[in-house]
């Protein structure tokens, strides 16, 4: 876009995810409740730790995923986020760097351990978060550098960072710097349960602050009260530029004004783990956006990457998306 530096500037949690596979009985058996993202403190996360089996290692956080993925299609990007120098640090740095995304956030030098997200990917593909946010609690006003926000088309926040005070802070000043320079907000609403806890201040952000709203269909019905996904898109229209609700295998759907777009889901051969797939639908989504895609176009891009998200192992894209886009799209 004329006139900016970046593209997309990402504000979420800096965190580590370590992968492992699990069953429903293990689930149970420790009370985790499967398919959502709970927060839990240190000592839970390294009792956890303890009983996971092998498990895999990656820099994550719900916008890093996003951004990354943008920086991958060729976009540019930049990520605000909050870790400890510490050796999980230092990998999450490196590792965001080394795709192409700005992040130069300071590290923390004394506090909490920089954050790690244990993830248990069940049989059916379904991900359940065990998050300990450590760092990330620590982001506030002062890590929002208002130039970058400035120089982004789009400031894109995480849902999933509203719980600390502070944080809340950095969101609302972000959006506001965004605004006063004539830029877009962007949010995701990360978790029906996220949704559940902050739903009156979500309903205020998203009506004075959102230009482009991502939810999944049990998030967005969350947020509105209401048990149809027909009625949370009454409730959802006009009240900001542009909302992508994704419902899994039925696809998603683009609202803008009296404008809808309905896509298919993209055919995926076999779904191994859905976690990063919202991520991955936003990254495509605005991605075509800022490139000046129609919402159709950006919706199918979204789609493109989610599913090439949930056929392996990992909220990282496991292919060449460049590549993926070109061969998909023609």
């Amino acid at each position: 876009m004329s006139g900016t530096q970046f593209d997309v500037v990402g504000i979420g949690n800096a965190i580590v995810d370590v992968l492992a596979r699990t069953d429903d009985h293990f689930l149970a058996q420790n009370r985790l409740s499967k398919g959502a993202m709970t927060i839990i403190d240190a000592q839970t996360a390294e009792e956890l730790y303890g009983k996971m089996g092998p498990g895999v290692e990656v820099s994550g956080g719900s916008a890093a995923n996003t951004i990354a993925s943008i920086a991958t299609l060729g976009g540019r990007g930049a990520f605000i986020g909050k870790v400890m120098d510490d050796q999980m640090g230092q990998v999450f740095r490196h590792d965001i760097r080394a795709v192409g995304v700005a992040f130069d956030t300071l590290s923390m030098v004394n506090g909490a351990p920089t954050a790690r997200s244990l993830i248990f990917v069940s049989e059916d593909a379904e991900r359940t978060m065990q998050t300990y946010l450590g760092a990330c609690i620590e982001l506030g006003p002062d890590d929002v550098d208002p130039q970058i926000i400035k120089s982004s088309h789009i400031t894109y926040l995480e849902g999933y960072l509203w719980d600390p005070q502070q944080a809340k802070e950095a969101f609302i000043k972000a959006a506001k710097v965004a605004q006063q320079a004539g830029r877009q907000v962007s949010l995701s609403l990360s978790d029906p349960f996220c949704v559940d806890r902050h739903r009156g201040e979500f309903i205020d952000l998203v009506n004075s602050h959102v230009d482009i709203l991502f939810a999944n269909e049990e998030e967005i019905k969350s947020l509105y009260q209401v048990d149809s996904f027909d009625a949370a898109l009454q409730h959802v229209k006009g009240h900001c530029e542009i909302a992508a609700l994704t419902r899994s295998s039925k696809g998603s759907i683009i609202i803008s004004g009296d404008n809808i777009h309905i896509l298919d889901a993209e055919k995926v051969e076999k779904v191994v783990d859905t976690t990063g797939a919202g991520d991955a639908y936003a990254a495509g989504f605005l991605f075509g956006y800022t490139q000046g895609k129609d919402l159709g176009a950006c919706g199918e891009l979204g789609g493109i990457l989610a599913a090439e998200i949930i056929s392996h192992y990992g909220a990282r894209p496991d292919t060449d998306l460049k590549e993926l886009v070109k061969q998909t799209l023609g």
